[in-house]
């Protein structure tokens, strides 16, 4: 595997998980009354439970990109 190509599909990855959370931060926060209820089938929470486990959910994701998408693309940038 080349550095280019590493570089690329971080870059890639990096974009793709991004859109993911800002999608899942958008649909909280307009359609939270339809995530709710599609939640609410599976999983009894209270609103607050409901809102801090998504929020963790997000913080957690976000951090997952940071460390194993967007480090490794500084790095390979500032090596390169």
């Amino acid at each position: 595997m080349s550095v280019q190509f590493a570089r690329s599909f971080l870059a890639w990855s990096t974009g793709v998980n991004y859109v993911i959370l800002m999608m899942w931060f958008l649909v909280f926060m307009f359609a939270h009354d339809w995530m709710r209820g599609m939640h609410g089938r599976w999983f009894r929470l209270s609103d607050e439970q409901f809102d801090a486990a998504h929020y963790l959910g997000m913080t957690v994701y976000k951090i997952g990109i940071l460390l194993l998408n967007l480090v490794p693309l500084v790095v390979l940038w500032i090596l390169g």
